[in-house]
C-alpha cells in the first residue's frame, strides 16, 4: 500500500488522519499552513437574519466576537463545520454538502458569513475575514510513490511551488479546482466526486491502494 499524505493544516489535519487510519492507511501529515485568528469586530447581530460559516476555523478563531452572534441560526458547509458550530453554542439550521457554491443560501435573507482571509464568495451580504492561513517551512522532499492528498486550491498551489520532482506522486483533491491549481508532471491527479473528506478519504483510498501506473 501506497503512504498517504496530508497536508492540511492542525486541527484538520489530525482529524482527517484519524479517518484514513480508521481504514487501514499508512498516513503521514505534512502541514502547508497554520491557521492564526484576525483581528475582527462583530456588526449589529439585528442587522443579519442569519450566519454563513464555510470553514470551522472561523469558529474555532472567532473569539469573544462570536458571543454577540449567538442567537443567529447557521447555515454551515458540511457536516463537520456543523458540528463545531453546535459544540460551539450555536443553532444550526441547515447543512451544505457540497461546497460553498452548492449551499443554496435563500437570497431573501440578510446573511453575514465569517470566513478565512481567502476565500470563495458566498453570497452573503456581508463578509468578514476571522482567520488566515499563513504558510509554514515543510519538508516535502520524500514524496515519491506516495498519494497526496490536497484539501484546497490554495494547497495545490503552494505544493506546486515547493515540489519539482513529481512524476513519482500522485495527487488526491478534494475537488477539480484544487486538482488544477497543482499543475502539471504529476504521476496522477484524480478529484474527489463531492468536496468532502469523506469522498476525498474514499478516492485516496483507492489510489494507495492500486500500482503505480
Amino acid at each position: 500500500m501506497r503512504p498517504l499524505v496530508i497536508l492540511r493544516p492542525e486541527p484538520g489535519a489530525s482529524a482527517t488522519a484519524d479517518q484514513a487510519r480508521a481504514m487501514g492507511l499508512d498516513v503521514r501529515t505534512i502541514p502547508l499552513f497554520e491557521i492564526v485568528p484576525l483581528p475582527w469586530t462583530s456588526p449589529d447581530p439585528t442587522q443579519f437574519d442569519a450566519l454563513v460559516v464555510t470553514s470551522a476555523n472561523a469558529l474555532r478563531h472567532g473569539g469573544a466576537e462570536l458571543e454577540r452572534l449567538k442567537a443567529l441560526p447557521v447555515y454551515a458547509v458540511g457536516a463537520a463545520t456543523a458540528a463545531v458550530a453546535r459544540a460551539s453554542g450555536f443553532d444550526v439550521t441547515a447543512i451544505g454538502e457540497g461546497g460553498v457554491r452548492a449551499m443554496r443560501l435563500p437570497k431573501e435573507e440578510r446573511l453575514l458569513h465569517l470566513a478565512g482571509r481567502e476565500h470563495a464568495d458566498s453570497g452573503a451580504t456581508m463578509t468578514i475575514p476571522v482567520y488566515e492561513a499563513i504558510e509554514v517551512s515543510s519538508d516535502l522532499n520524500a514524496l515519491d510513490d506516495c498519494v497526496v492528498a490536497v484539501h484546497s486550491p490554495r494547497a495545490g498551489r503552494r505544493l506546486g511551488e515547493l515540489v519539482e520532482r513529481r512524476s513519482r506522486i500522485t495527487i488526491a483533491a478534494i475537488s477539480p479546482a484544487a486538482a488544477e491549481a497543482c499543475g502539471t508532471g504529476w504521476q496522477r491527479v484524480h478529484a474527489a466526486s463531492q468536496p468532502n473528506d469523506e469522498a476525498l478519504l474514499a478516492l485516496a483510498a483507492r489510489l494507495c491502494d492500486s500500482p503505480a501506473p
